[in-house]
C-alpha cells in the first residue's frame, strides 16, 4: 500500500476579525506634540484620537515609546506609558498608531511566555499561524452562557473535595502576602484536566516569574499553559493590560472548543495599576485612594470569563488583601463578582499546614450543583466537625475543656486528625477528583455524632452517655484515620506512578 502524503493546509485568518482590524486600521497620520508631562500622564495637543487608542511618543535620539490614551483635559487626550520613557519634553512629536491594542493568537501559543503587548519574552519568535485578535471583547451575554454542571479537577484534595469547582466557573483567591498564592496556583495548573491554561502574572516581582515558571509550573505545566507577565517595575498601563491580554488569548482558546483554565496573579494589582492611571487622569479617590473607575473595570473583567455554547473559561483570581482583612475594598468586591471564594490562612501556614485553605472560611457557590447528594452532605458534616473545633480551641489549648463534657467536641477532637490528612498535600502531589470524594465520604461515614445525653434528672446517666458517645467518637476516628491514611498512600504512590507511565508511553 503505498503512503499518501498529508498536506498542511494554510490556515485562514477569520474573515470578522480580520474585517474588525481593517475597520479600527488607522489608514491617514494623526500626529500632535507633547504639551505637558505630569507624573505618569502626559498631554497631548495639536491632535485628538479615542479613549483607548494607542499612540507613539517620538522623543528626538531616542526609541518611540507606545502610551494608551486613559482620558481628556478638555480636548487635549492624556497619555499614559506603556513603556519605560528614556528622556521626553514638550513640544515632541505623538503619532497614532492604532485605534485598540491588539495581539497574534492560536493554538501555537501553548508553551509561550508573552509581555503584554503578546511579544514573546522567552528568546523564540512566534509561529506565523497566529491570528491577530483585539484584546478588548465585551462578555458574553447572560441568557447565552449554559448553566455550569460539570466539575473541573484541580487535583487539590481541599478544593476537589470541599470546595469543588465547576467547568466555567470563577473564583477568587483571597490571601495576604507570602501564604502560599503562587503554590497553589502550580498544583491547580499541574492536576487541572483543563484542556489549556493561561497565566497572567501582574505586578509580580521579576525575581518570581522565573522561578514560578521552572520550579512552581514545572516543564509539563508550560507545554498546555500560556504565560503572560507584567512585572512590578512596568508601567501601570502595561500592568493593567496583562489582565486583558491574558483573557482575550483564553477567549480565542474558548472559541475554538476548549475547556481553558485562567489564572490571574492578582488581580488587586490589576486595581493597582488602574488607580494609577485613574489619579493621572484626574479621577476623584474613593475609598482607600480607589477612584471610581477601578470598580466598574473589575466586572467588565471577570464577566469575560466563563461557560459559552462554544467552550468554557474557568478563572481564578488571587486577591492580595492589605494587612489580611479580607473586607478591604477591593477584596470584598471581588467576592461579590464571583461565583466563590477560597481563603488563605497565614496561621495555618505558620503551623506548617499547606496548602493553608481555611475551608470554614471558603464557600464554593456551585458546589451542590456538582457533586451528588451524599457527597454534598459529607462535605456538610466534615465542615461541622471543623466549625466545631475552632469554636472550642482556646479551650482545648489551653486545657480548660475536659473530656466527655460534650460529645460533639469530642467528636471534633478526634476527628482533627483524619480531616488533616485529607487537606494537607505535597505541592508535587495531584489526587484525582474521584478518590478526593471517597476520601471525604470515608470522613463523613466514621464521625457520625450522637445526640447530646439528656440532662435531667439523673446526672450519672448523663455521664455514662458522655462517656459512650465519646467511645463511639474515639472508635470511628481510630478507623477513619486507617482509612484515610491508605487513601491518601494511594493517591501519592498514583501521582509517582504518572511521570513514569508517561515516560514510558
Amino acid at each position: 500500500m503505498s503512503n499518501v502524503p498529508t498536506l498542511d493546509l494554510p490556515r485562514l485568518p477569520d474573515a470578522d476579525a480580520t474585517a474588525a482590524s481593517l475597520r479600527k486600521a488607522v489608514m491617514f497620520q494623526v500626529r500632535g506634540r507633547v504639551a505637558s508631562v505630569t507624573g505618569d500622564a502626559v498631554t497631548v495637543q495639536g491632535m485628538t484620537a479615542p479613549l483607548g487608542a494607542l499612540c507613539e511618543l517620538q522623543p528626538p535620539g531616542a526609541p518611540a515609546t507606545l502610551a494608551r490614551v486613559i482620558g481628556f483635559d478638555d480636548t487635549r487626550p492624556i497619555l499614559a506609558p506603556m513603556e519605560p520613557i528614556t528622556r521626553l519634553a514638550a513640544g515632541d512629536r505623538v503619532r497614532l498608531v492604532s485605534h485598540a491594542l491588539t495581539l497574534r493568537v492560536g493554538q501555537s501559543l501553548c508553551g509561550r511566555i508573552v509581555d503584554a503587548f503578546g511579544r514573546p519574552i522567552d528568546g523564540r519568535p512566534l509561529s506565523d499561524d497566529l491570528m491577530r485578535v483585539d484584546v478588548s471583547h465585551s462578555s458574553p451575554d447572560s441568557l447565552s452562557r449554559p448553566p455550569i454542571d460539570q466539575p473541573l479537577q484541580t487535583g487539590v484534595r481541599a478544593i476537589d473535595a470541599m470546595l469543588t469547582c465547576g467547568i466555567g466557573q470563577r473564583l477568587g483567591i483571597f490571601a495576604g502576602s507570602g501564604v502560599g498564592k503562587s503554590t497553589l496556583l502550580g498544583m491547580i495548573t499541574r492536576g487541572t484536566n483543563a484542556d489549556r491554561v493561561v497565566i497572567a502574572m501582574v505586578g509580580e516581582r521579576g525575581r518570581e516569574v522565573g522561578e514560578f515558571i521552572q520550579r512552581t509550573l514545572g516543564t509539563e505545566g508550560l507545554k498546555k499553559s500560556v504565560v503572560v507577565v507584567a512585572t512590578s517595575d512596568k508601567p501601570a498601563a502595561q500592568r493593567l493590560s496583562a489582565a486583558y491580554t491574558a483573557t482575550s488569548i483564553a477567549e480565542q482558546f474558548r472559541d475554538e472548543g476548549h475547556n481553558v483554565l485562567l489564572l490571574v496573579d492578582s488581580v488587586t494589582r490589576f486595581a493597582m495599576a488602574q488607580r494609577e492611571l485613574g489619579l493621572a487622569a484626574g479621577e476623584p479617590p474613593t475609598t482607600r485612594g480607589y477612584p471610581p473607575s477601578v470598580f466598574n473595570l473589575l466586572p467588565q473583567l471577570v464577566e469575560r470569563a466563563g461557560r459559552t455554547e462554544k467552550g468554557s473559561i474557568t478563572a481564578f483570581y488571587t486577591v492580595l488583601v492589605e494587612g489580611d482583612d479580607n473586607n478591604e475594598p477591593i477584596a470584598d468586591t471581588v467576592r461579590g463578582l464571583l461565583d466563590g471564594h477560597i481563603v488563605l490562612n497565614r496561621k495555618l501556614a505558620h503551623r506548617g499546614h499547606f496548602p493553608p485553605i481555611d475551608i470554614p472560611e471558603s464557600v464554593s457557590r456551585l458546589q451542590n450543583h456538582l457533586v451528588t447528594p451524599e457527597i454534598a452532605n459529607a462535605v456538610l458534616k466534615v465542615r461541622e466537625h471543623m466549625v466545631q473545633y475552632d469554636n472550642s480551641e482556646d479551650l482545648i489549648s489551653i486545657g480548660a475543656y475536659r473530656q466527655g463534657s460534650d460529645p460533639r467536641i469530642d467528636a471534633a477532637i478526634a476527628m482533627r486528625d483524619p480531616i488533616n490528612i485529607l487537606l494537607r498535600q505535597h505541592s508535587d502531589d495531584q489526587t484525582p477528583m474521584e478518590m478526593s470524594h471517597q476520601m471525604v465520604m470515608k470522613l463523613a461515614a466514621a464521625q457520625t455524632v450522637p445526640a447530646n445525653p439528656a440532662v435531667a434528672g439523673n446526672g450519672g446517666a448523663q455521664a455514662n452517655a458522655a462517656a459512650q458517645a465519646n467511645a463511639a467518637a474515639q472508635a470511628n476516628a481510630a478507623a477513619q484515620a486507617n482509612a484515610a491514611a491508605a487513601a491518601a498512600n494511594a493517591a501519592q504512590a498514583n501521582a509517582a506512578a504518572r511521570p513514569n507511565s508517561a515516560a514510558a508511553g
